[in-house]
């Protein structure tokens, strides 16, 4: 693979480093928060980053989206995560776009692509139904009603669920939770009949829902893929997200730690700079190594998506944990050298280390990502 960005590529990332620093900085987020904003992001930002090409960068030309691959996407989401954007980037433009291009009828795409590529539509993936990650441990159902079905269940920890215009829900249409066969991915309306939504502002200031579904009517038309064979298209989505995500985190880790050493270089103690202390050296030098194996790991996930290798599945979890645990480290890290100003509201270097630990949390932490490693290596 090539670390080496291309032409295209390079002028991607500078224009997403620009817009995205100057549009939505971090005290965007401090706003959005204070504000108790109703979406939880800016929608004419959304607007602006759509028409900029960023909401259909993975969409092909022919759906309305800027073709650009995984690798682009991984660009963008790396410089939104310098400044904590808030966005349905991930919620929309990275999980449901990659359920619809991996499992969606050619209607279903060209309903829908070609909204999300525009900015109109806002989708979220229903899957989980705990605290933990556990794509198979599905207990909502689906039951057969007529030449349709009924479902009912809870969902947890759904990105974006509450603004969400449609939903991509994973339920049981027969076997028992833990069982990879029998699920089936269905799209549904948001404000279907039956459909609860509770928002949840999590720890990072971000969007989460509980969404409940009583009795939720639908077709055979709002199925995704086919029937009983929802799992083998959650499982490939969830790869991208993981790898996109960990390309998020990348970029949050590498703001904190660079606003980190400009600090050691600023901040004086006994008459001297903190930087000059061999004990921070250390540390610092530790993280800049660990910083660089996630550039190399991040950069062959995305490649192995857009080159559809057959060890894709290893790359997410390998990316996953790798800067799941580095971000962990780093913001932690962080918040410590800067002392106690670093734990004050008022400073946002503490902004990094909670969303480092809801990121971590997010399709997975590093626990769940080092075992599935191990066991798709045989171990």
């Amino acid at each position: 693979m090539s670390f080496v960005l291309n032409e295209e590529q390079q002028i991607l990332r500078e224009s997403a480093k620009g817009f995205i620093a100057e549009k939505s900085p971090v005290t965007e987020l401090r706003r959005l928060r204070d504000s108790q904003d109703a979406s939880g992001f800016d929608t004419d930002l959304w607007s602006q980053m759509a028409e900029m090409g960023f909401a259909g960068i993975v969409i092909p030309e022919e759906y309305g989206g800027a073709g650009f691959g995984y690798r682009g996407l991984g660009l963008v989401l790396e410089e939104a995560g310098r400044t904590l954007a808030a966005s349905p980037l991930v919620s929309t433009s990275l999980l449901c776009s990659s359920a619809l291009l991996i499992g969606g009828s050619e209607e279903q795409k060209k309903e829908l692509l070609p909204e999300i590529a525009g900015g109109k539509l806002v989708m979220a993936l229903a899957m989980d139904e705990g605290a933990h990650h556990a794509p198979a441990n599905i207990a909502s159902t689906a039951d057969k009603d007529g030449d349709g079905f009924r479902i009912n269940g809870t969902k947890s920890f759904v990105l974006d669920g509450h603004i969400a215009d449609k939903l991509i829900v994973a339920a049981r249409t027969h076997s028992e939770p833990g069982d990879k066969t029998g699920i089936t991915l269905f799209i549904v309306d948001a404000d279907a009949d039956g459909i609860t939504r509770n928002r949840h502002i999590m720890v990072d200031s971000r969007n989460a829902a509980e969404i409940t579904f009583k009795n939720v009517s639908v077709t055979h038309d709002h199925v995704l893929g086919n029937v009983d064979g929802g799992f083998a298209i959650l499982d490939e989505t969830l790869d991208r997200a993981r790898i996109g995500l960990a390309a998020e985190m990348l970029g949050g880790a590498l703001e904190a730690y660079e606003r980190t050493m400009d600090y050691l270089k600023e901040r004086k103690q006994f008459g001297v700079v903190i930087g000059s202390f061999q004990g921070l050296k250390h540390r610092a030098a530790k993280m800049f190594c660990e910083l660089e194996l996630c550039k190399s790991v991040v950069a062959d996930a995305l490649e192995a998506i857009d080159q559809r290798r057959n060890d894709v599945a290893q790359a997410a979890s390998l990316a996953k944990a790798r800067v799941g645990a580095t971000f962990n480290e780093v913001s932690s890290e962080a918040v410590q050298m800067h002392g106690g100003i670093g734990v004050t509201d008022e400073y946002e270097i503490g902004f990094f280390l909670k969303r480092a630990r809801v990121a971590d949390a997010t399709f997975g932490n590093v626990a769940f990502h080092s075992q599935r490693y191990a066991e798709l290596e045989g171990y």
